[in-house]
């Protein structure tokens, strides 16, 4: 559950979005979604970056080198979060608009992958450079709040938030499954490394069976 400080950071950061223009919550959400996958895929890639160091094994980043982006090839640094987030606005924008998005949609190399057909459509809507470098300082400080918070599901209480906002659309309810949930069905069923576990909502029965 979202509450205190977090609830305001999120809120703020939600604001950031209104005011500029972007007011269905659908759109924020998504943009929401995209930069906080941008900004966790430069923390993913340092957390490998220094296991992979401490375990003295080969580990080539993601953002090593040149990357080719279209007709451009690009200095893959520049596509880190931890790179752009200090660049002028103006720039920002232009690297996240020419650069970081159009890689983050061709980065799955299978073109028939679950990943490649959902951001096959995928948009970026933030309007201004000026915008787009007030929520990034925002959502630097919605991450250095969530830092602190390592023992919770953080991630999903704030995705929880962050629908629940659809409610003016008439779109609200459960979307997620509480980690502690998850955590028990991982117990009682043990699944094994080449098992997949399907969840079946309880919902989507009562609905069939009326059907």
């Amino acid at each position: 559950m979202i509450t205190g400080e977090l609830k305001n950071k999120i809120d703020a950061l939600w604001e950031i979005f209104w005011t500029g223009g972007l007011t269905n919550p659908l759109d924020v959400i998504e943009q929401m979604t995209y930069l906080m996958f941008i900004h966790d895929l430069d923390d993913s890639d340092n957390l490998h970056a220094r296991e992979s160091a401490m375990l003295g094994l080969p580990y080539e980043s993601i953002f090593a080198g040149e990357i080719k982006i279209g007709d451009r090839v690009v200095d893959g640094s520049q596509l880190k979060w931890s790179a752009f987030h200090d660049f002028p606005a103006q720039k920002m924008y232009s690297v996240m608009q020419e650069m970081v998005f159009p890689f983050i949609k061709d980065l799955h190399g299978n073109k028939e992958s679950a990943y490649a057909k959902y951001m096959q459509d995928a948009i970026f809507k933030i309007p201004t450079p000026l915008m787009l470098s007030k929520i990034v300082d925002a959502m630097d400080e919605l991450y250095k709040q969530m830092s602190g918070l390592k023992d919770t599901d953080v991630r999903g209480d704030i995705y929880e938030y962050l629908l629940s906002k659809l409610a003016n659309s008439g779109v609200n309810g459960q979307f997620r499954t509480p980690r502690h949930i998850i955590k028990m069905m991982v117990e009682l069923m043990q699944p094994g490394p080449d098992e997949v576990v399907c969840e079946i909502k309880t919902q989507n029965l009562i609905q069939n069976k009326v059907a």
